[in-house]
């Protein structure tokens, strides 16, 4: 079966896919110096028939002068940087994989189906774009993660070739990958930009193979700098570029690019607000976070980049009644620590989880909160989306020093960070009933 392998949309939570409409509207020129009568045709002097073209322009006119200058630019940049564009294509056979599963998934969520698949194999299209003059290709990891075949065209032409995964960066949704037998005088890497130099309102140019129609671009505008959306497998939030230029299934690994052609961002996500495709608000992955993840994608050898984790379960401790946060001696924000996973970093830390006590004289039984995170290095943390943002953002084997309240009294515990799948150790201890 084939679909287009969809930009991860966010319909109150993130989905893919999306269907495209058209609306075509008439345009009829009334003649400002005459009364109102009839349209003519320049050329007979007819009346012209309704839903007719006529032409508009009596005097012929010079395309290069009628152009305006931020056309004038925006032609520039496509004529430039389009060669540095790639098409990908992805086969998918194995249906038990955890991606073929999350789309099985997403894709009962939408208000369309794409067929069952009949247990055949899965075929999907995105796009991605030359970073080195080596060939290295930046695209979406979830346009290629579960592939069991990956094959990219180069723009203006039909020749495919094969390509591998150099390494995956799931947590940012960033992969690399390498094409087989590209010619180095086809290769067109594109300049990145910087990401911290962006101002709201500044041009942005998106490029890619929406709904898999070979190349294909849109034109927008920064709309906002401040936005952050859960981002990767994680669901982490992280910032994100946010434009009104067309981003759409297909378009997921494309460039982002600003009016001097250098790529600012990556297309990755789209809010559709529950139609199914764009509805003007798009996301990208800044281009800092590539350039921040590319040496080590670079020397990846086919390896998934992991990210460090606390392996601890929490909560906003603002979400507990003053009463409750008086009673218990909690600070009025942090984030409380509700679980500590065995063998995570947080537990080899000692840092401690709620937990319920009996009395014996009694039998009374009475939870007693856990630690309070509020700072993390001295920045604080005041809710609870903040925490894991902090921590994605360092690097497996940094030490990094918590502040925490406990008993009312505040400390500091210092945790060295590794990677530790938290979704496995929850699983494996509620097996066991802990």
């Amino acid at each position: 079966m084939n679909k287009t392998l969809s930009i991860l949309a966010l319909t109150g939570s993130l989905v893919l896919g999306g269907l495209v409409g058209y609306d075509i509207h008439q345009r009829s020129e009334t003649p400002t110096t005459a009364a109102p009568a009839p349209a003519e045709s320049a050329t007979t002097g007819a009346p012209a028939r309704q839903g007719q073209m006529v032409q508009t322009l009596a005097q012929p006119y010079d395309s290069a002068r009628a152009r305006t200058e931020s056309e004038a630019n925006t032609v520039q940049v496509v004529r430039e940087r389009r060669d540095g564009l790639v098409y990908i294509s992805v086969t998918e056979r194995d249906s038990s994989s955890a991606q073929a599963q999350l789309r099985q998934r997403l894709q009962q969520q939408l208000p369309f189906g794409f067929g069952d698949g009949g247990g055949q194999e899965q075929t999907g299209t995105g796009s991605g774009f030359f970073v080195t003059g080596s060939g290295d290709i930046i695209t979406n990891n979830h346009v290629v993660e579960g592939a069991s075949e990956i094959t990219v065209r180069l723009h203006g032409s039909k020749k495919t070739y094969t390509a591998k995964v150099v390494a995956r960066a799931p947590d940012f949704d960033l992969a690399l990958i390498r094409a087989e037998g590209v010619p180095s005088s086809e290769i067109r890497a594109l300049p990145l930009g910087d990401s911290d130099q962006l101002d709201v309102g500044l041009k942005a140019i998106a490029m890619g193979a929406p709904f898999g129609l070979d190349f294909s671009v849109s034109e927008g505008i920064i709309s906002s700098l401040e936005r952050q959306v859960p981002v990767g497998t994680k669901g982490v939030n992280q910032n994100v570029i946010q434009t009104d230029a067309a981003i759409n299934p297909g378009n997921s690994g494309g460039p982002l690019l600003n009016s001097a052609g250098q790529v600012i961002g990556v297309n990755t996500q789209i809010l559709t607000g529950g139609i199914g495709q764009s509805a003007g608000v798009g996301f990208a992955i800044p281009v800092n976070t590539v350039k921040k993840l590319l040496p080590e994608l670079q020397a990846g050898k086919g390896t998934v980049i992991q990210t460090p984790s606390l392996g601890v379960g929490i909560g906003d401790v603002a979400s507990l009644s003053a009463d409750e946060r008086k009673q218990a001696k909690l600070p009025d924000q942090g984030v409380l620590i509700g679980r500590v996973y065995q063998g995570s970093p947080a537990a080899a830390a000692g840092l401690k989880g709620s937990r319920t006590v009996t009395d014996e004289s009694n039998g009374e039984r009475t939870t007693l909160p856990g630690d309070v995170i509020t700072a993390v290095d001295g920045q604080p943390i005041t809710g609870v989306e903040e925490l894991p943002q902090q921590i994605i953002s360092r690097r497996i084997g940094e030490t990094v020093t918590l502040t925490v309240i406990r008993d009312g009294q505040p400390r500091d515990v210092k945790v060295t960070l590794k990677a530790f799948d938290l979704a496995a150790a929850a699983q494996r201890e509620d097996a066991q009933g802990q």
